[in-house]
């Protein structure tokens, strides 16, 4: 587009929408619609990814000690423990700290277990780098040897509670995907009705010569900005609810250690996609639309 006619094709854009009001509000409402789905849907997907790596992430290799070992051969086995590759940090709990969780979930009963009578091991505490690699670290830790009582990470419940939030996020984005597929293809035919009630002025355009872009770029402007008000809509919305409902949900989740993503900045970043969403579609779906009535 030549700057010396961006003025005048902006000024087109401008005009078109006014007067061509009920197509505007309608191609206004599809891209309205088709965003509060696209948006809500990523909303609750980054959420839901959110707790599912709170999820993952509370996920650890628990290296219960043999009772009975002394210091040393303690403190040699956290050198052996921090030497497995993708061990990220080691906590080390004392089984006088085991009691005392234990305590704190179960009740003052367990505290006759005192002493030498305390059943519990000292235990190791591994988190690994990524929580797919959980099980791998679980198995070099169990086969360090005689120190080593037991190892613990859930086993076989961890591995597919990783699977299902693999699946959950792989469905998310095809899901995601999908709906702005249809969110193009919705305001392609809504601003094709709306252009095809041009085609004459626009045959005229060709016949004296304007060429295919000195057409369409009036036509693009107009989507864009059909796109961008439309996604307007559905952020107002999205950002209202989610500030309303944030306060109450973590209300909720509190004492545990999931939590939302903050309103700063994930509603920015839901801002901002949505109307660059709402901008591209809208082009996307003007030009696709106008392309078969240049053909003159």
């Amino acid at each position: 587009m030549k700057i010396r006619t961006a003025g005048r094709h902006i000024k087109e854009s401008f005009k078109s929408i006014i007067r061509n009001g009920w197509m505007t509000f309608a191609a206004v409402s599809a891209v309205a619609i088709t965003l509060l789905l696209v948006g809500s849907l990523i909303a609750l997907l980054m959420n839901v990814n959110k707790l599912a790596s709170d999820v993952e992430e509370d996920v650890s290799v628990r290296v219960y000690v043999a009772t009975g070992t002394e210091e040393e051969e303690r403190e040699a086995l956290r050198s052996e423990l921090e030497g497995i590759d993708n061990v990220d940090t080691i906590e080390y709990s004392s089984r006088e700290d085991e009691l005392d969780n234990v305590m704190g979930s179960y009740g003052e009963e367990f505290g006759l277990f005192e002493g030498d009578d305390n059943p519990l091991h000292d235990v190791f505490i591994l988190n690994t780098t990524e929580p797919e690699l959980t099980s791998e670290v679980a198995e070099e830790a169990a086969a360090i040897g005689p120190v080593v009582d037991d190892v613990n990470y859930g086993g076989a419940e961890a591995d597919r509670l990783f699977e299902i939030m693999e699946t959950v996020r792989n469905i998310g984005a095809v899901i995601i995907i999908a709906l702005i597929f249809t969110a193009i293809f919705l305001i392609s035919n809504t601003i094709r009705i709306t252009i095809f009630s041009r085609r004459t002025e626009i045959e005229i355009m060709k016949l004296v010569g304007a060429t295919n872009w000195f057409i369409r770029w009036p036509f693009l402007i107009e989507g864009a900005l059909i796109g961008f008000v439309g996604a307007l809509i559905p952020v107002s919305i999205i950002s209202y609810l989610y500030l309303s409902g944030f306060d109450t949900l973590m209300g909720y989740l509190s004492g545990t250690y999931f939590g939302l993503l903050p309103p700063n900045p994930f509603l920015i970043q839901i801002v901002a996609l949505l109307l660059t969403i709402g901008v591209v579609i809208g082009s996307i779906g003007s030009s696709l639309s106008i392309r078969k009535f240049l053909k003159v």
